[in-house]
C-alpha cells in the first residue's frame, strides 16, 4: 500500500521502518530532515522524502500522522499544512498521535467534507515497542474503515483494538495514561519506602513482580529507576500534555480524577527542575528530592 507518513520522532521513525519491513511504500515528511533521510536510506527504494506534509499526501491511499498534540495535527491536516486538500477523495487518514478526543471528532468532521475517512489510533508502549513492532493501538472510527486498515496497524503493533466511534481511541489512550502515570508514582513511592526502611529495592521488585502488584509498567520502569536511567522512551513533558488532555476530558464529562491531578502536579515539578525531557520513570526523582535519598540497588 502507498502510505504518507508525517512525523518521524522517537516513535514515528521506528514505526515507519516497520511499515517498510511489511512491504508498504512510504512518502515521509518530518520538520527536521535527518529522520526522513534515515527512513529513506533504510527503505532502499521503498520510501521517498516528501518536500512538505501536503506532498506526503499526494497519490497515496492512506496518510498517517505521529505528532505531539492536537494543535499540530489540526495545523498539518487543516491549516498551515492543508494536507486534507491534497488527499485523494476516498483516501483515509489515521492519526496515531495522542490528542484530545474532541479534537479528533472535529478533524474527522472537517475531513468528511473532502471525502476522507478517519480513524484515531493512539499507541502505547513507548520507543522499545515502537522499535520491535509490538505497540498497542487503541482505535476509534467506523468498523469497515478499521477492518480495511487493521493489517497496516498490525505491522506496527501486536494489539489493535477498535474501541468505538471517532474519539474512542483517544479516550482509551487517556485512560491508559492515567493508569501508567499513577502506576509509576506508586512504584516510586513503594521503592523509596523500602529503601528508607533498609530493604534492597531490587529485592522488593523481584519479590512482588509476580504477584498482584506486578505489571508491565513495573517490569519496564523499576529497572530504569534503580539504574538511574532516564533516557526517554516517553518524555515527562509529553505525559504532562496527555494528563492535561485527561483533565479537559474529565471536566467535560464530570468525572473525578484526584490521583491524576496529584501526579500531574508532580510532573510539573520535574519540568520546573529541568527534567521534562527525561523518561516518565523520572517521577522517582520527586520522591528522591523529598526524601534526600536515591532509589538504587543496595
Amino acid at each position: 500500500m502507498k502510505i504518507g507518513f508525517i512525523g518521524l520522532g522517537i516513535m514515528g521513525k521506528p514505526m515507519a521502518k516497520n511499515l517498510i519491513k511489511a512491504g508498504h511504500e512510504l512518502r515521509v515528511f518530518n520538520r527536521s530532515s535527518a529522520p526522513a533521510d534515515e527512513v529513506v536510506e533504510f527503505g532502499k527504494g521503498k520510501a521517498v522524502k516528501a518536500s512538505s506534509a501536503a506532498d506526503a499526501a499526494k497519490g497515496v491511499e492512506l496518510v498517517l500522522t505521529m505528532l505531539p498534540n492536537s494543535p499540530q495535527v489540526k495545523s498539518v491536516m487543516l491549516e498551515d499544512g492543508k494536507v486534507a486538500e491534497h488527499m485523494e477523495k476516498g483516501a483515509t487518514f489515521i492519526d496515531m498521535s495522542s490528542i484530545n478526543p474532541i479534537a479528533s471528532r472535529e478533524i474527522a468532521d472537517a475531513l468528511a467534507k473532502f471525502g476522507v475517512e478517519m480513524l484515531d489510533a493512539p499507541v502505547s508502549g513507548g520507543e522499545p515497542k515502537a522499535i520491535d513492532g509490538t505497540l498497542s493501538f487503541m482505535v476509534g472510527g467506523k468498523k469497515e474503515v478499521f477492518d480495511k486498515f487493521e493489517p497496516v496497524l498490525k505491522a506496527m503493533g501486536s494489539s489493535v483494538v477498535l474501541c468505538g466511534g471517532i474519539g474512542a481511541g483517544n479516550v482509551t489512550k487517556l485512560c491508559n495514561q492515567v493508569i501508567v502515570a499513577v502506576n509509576i508514582a506508586a512504584l516510586s513511592e513503594a521503592l523509596m519506602l523500602g529503601k528508607k526502611a533498609g530493604v534492597d529495592p531490587e529485592a522488593i521488585f523481584k519479590a512482588i513482580r509476580g504477584g498482584l502488584a506486578g505489571s508491565t509498567v513495573m517490569d519496564a520502569k523499576a529497572p530504569m529507576i534503580m539504574d538511574r536511567n532516564f533516557k526517554p522512551g516517553f518524555k515527562i513533558d509529553l505525559h504532562i500534555k496527555d494528563l492535561a488532555n485527561v483533565m479537559d476530558a474529565a471536566k467535560s464529562v464530570d468525572s473525578p480524577i484526584p490521583l491524576t491531578v496529584q501526579v500531574a502536579e508532580m510532573m510539573k515539578i520535574l519540568h520546573a527542575d529541568g527534567n521534562g525531557q527525561k523518561d516518565h520513570s523520572a517521577l522517582a526523582l520527586v520522591y528522591e528530592k523529598m526524601a534526600n535519598t536515591e532509589i538504587t540497588r543496595n
